[in-house]
């Protein structure tokens, strides 16, 4: 790929990861005014089941990795689709409000569904309000960055 950029694609997956966490806190606490590291466990979760949610640091902490893990693989799958987004579309704005769509289809049809977590019941709300999340804080910056670094 020609434009494979690994600098890019770390400092793009810190980025977008952060931002993704930090809106998924700052929503999970403003619906539950509960501390937002129960986020980081539900994370956890997908791996360990229900033990995940009565641990502690340790499973925090692996949540948090997994969240990142997680974040930097959608960086490296758009990195290298960029170029065939881009040629389809020539849009950075489509082309964020479509991966954001892409990433909460993709982690609500396939990951979680697969994985021990909970299964959250769906509401068009917080479906909305977590692809909005999606968008905003992975689809755009992503798109950002890479159209800026073309």
């Amino acid at each position: 790929m020609k434009n494979f950029n690994a600098k890019l694609i770390i400092k793009a997956g810190l980025l977008v990861g952060t931002l993704d966490i930090l809106a998924a806190f700052l929503n999970f606490y403003l619906n539950t005014q509960r501390n937002p590291t129960i986020v980081l466990k539900y994370i956890a979760s997908a791996v360990f089941g229900k033990t995940a949610m009565t641990g502690s640091e340790g499973m925090i902490l692996f949540g948090l990795l997994l969240h990142f893990a997680i974040a930097f693989a959608f960086t490296i799958l758009f990195a290298f689709s960029y170029a065939k987004l881009w040629s389809w579309f020539k849009n950075s704005v489509l082309i964020a409000i479509l991966y954001g769509i892409f990433i909460w289809l993709v982690m609500n049809l396939l990951v979680v569904p697969n994985s021990q977590a909970a299964k959250i019941p769906f509401s068009w709300s917080s479906a909305s309000i977590s692809c909005g999340i999606l968008i905003i804080c992975i689809g755009f910056p992503l798109a950002y960055l890479f159209r800026k670094n073309k």
